[in-house]
C-alpha cells in the first residue's frame, strides 16, 4: 500500500495516453524503445528514463518528440528487467528499491547502446538526456564518458553525485524551482561548483513554479498554468541538442 503520509514526489504528474510511434527492440542484453526520423541521420539521442522505466508512455512520448526533431531516439532499459517503481509501491521502501537500480552504474548499458546505434544505426554524434534517475545518469555520463557530444539533465538528483562540476561534455541542466526532491540550495551549489571547475558550455536553468518532472510527467491540457513552461523546457531542451549534435 502506499505509504500517503509521504507520497513519493515523483507521483505527482500525468500518464500519458500514448502509444508511440516507434518499436520495441532487443540490443544484446537491454530492452529499448527505438524510434527514428523520416529522413536519414547520423544524429542520435539516448533517452534515459525516470524511475518509472523505459515503458512509461510519457518518455516514449519524449523519444517521438526528438524523431520529429531529426533525430534517431533509443530508450533502452537501463533496469536491464528489474521491475520499474509504481506509484502503488510503498514510498518508506524506495530507498531499499533504489540501491540495485543505481545511475551511476549504468556505464556497460550505455556502451552496448552506443554500439548498436553507431554500427547498426549509422550514428556519428551522440547525445543523451534524461529525466530525474536519468538526469542523474546523464550528470554521471557527462563526467564519465568520452564518447557522447552533449547532454542535457532534466531534475536529475544532483546529492547523488559529490563530484558533480567537471564535465567532459556541454550539458544543459534544467530543474523545477518547486521540487520538493531537488531543493534550491542544492542547485545554487551546483553552480557554484560547475563556475569553479567546468571547462566547457553548461547552462544551470530553474523554471518557475514548476514541480518535479515537469516537463515529461504532466499534461498541458489539463495543466494549463504550467503550459508555457512545459512547452519552454521541451523546446530548450531540442535548442541544447541542436546546438550540439
Amino acid at each position: 500500500m502506499a505509504n500517503e503520509s509521504r507520497p513519493c514526489p515523483c507521483d505527482i504528474g500525468d500518464r500519458f495516453d500514448y502509444g508511440g510511434r516507434g518499436q520495441e527492440v532487443q540490443v544484446e542484453h537491454i530492452k529499448a524503445y527505438f524510434c527514428k526520423p523520416s529522413a536519414s541521420t547520423d544524429k542520435a539521442v539516448i533517452v534515459i528514463h525516470d524511475i518509472f522505466g523505459w515503458q512509461l508512455p510519457n518518455t516514449r512520448y519524449i523519444a517521438d518528440m526528438l524523431t520529429t526533431n531529426g533525430y534517431l531516439a533509443i530508450c533502452p532499459d537501463f533496469f536491464v528487467g528489474q521491475e520499474a517503481w509504481k506509484p502503488s509501491n510503498d514510498w518508506g521502501t524506495f530507498n531499499e528499491w533504489l540501491k540495485t537500480r543505481n545511475a551511476g552504474k549504468i556505464d556497460k548499458e550505455v556502451d552496448v547502446v552506443l554500439k548498436y546505434l553507431r554500427d547498426q544505426c549509422g550514428a556519428k554524434k551522440i547525445g543523451v538526456i534524461g529525466f530525474c534517475w536519468g538526469g542523474a545518469a546523464v550528470q554521471h555520463l557527462m563526467l564519465k564518458n568520452p564518447h557522447l557530444k552533449t547532454g542535457v539533465s532534466l531534475y536529475g538528483v544532483i546529492r547523488h553525485f559529490d563530484d558533480n562540476s567537471n564535465l567532459l561534455h556541454p550539458t544543459f541542466f534544467i530543474f523545477g524551482e518547486k521540487d520538493d526532491i531537488i531543493p534550491l540550495e542544492q542547485v545554487t551549489l551546483l553552480e557554484q561548483k560547475l563556475k569553479q571547475n567546468c571547462k566547457v558550455d553548461y547552462e544551470v536553468k530553474i523554471y518557475p513554479g514548476q514541480t518535479h518532472g515537469f516537463v515529461h510527467r504532466k499534461r498541458e491540457d489539463i495543466n494549463p498554468q504550467d503550459k508555457p513552461y512545459i512547452e519552454e523546457g521541451r523546446k530548450d531542451m531540442i535548442n541544447w541538442l541542436n546546438k550540439y549534435l
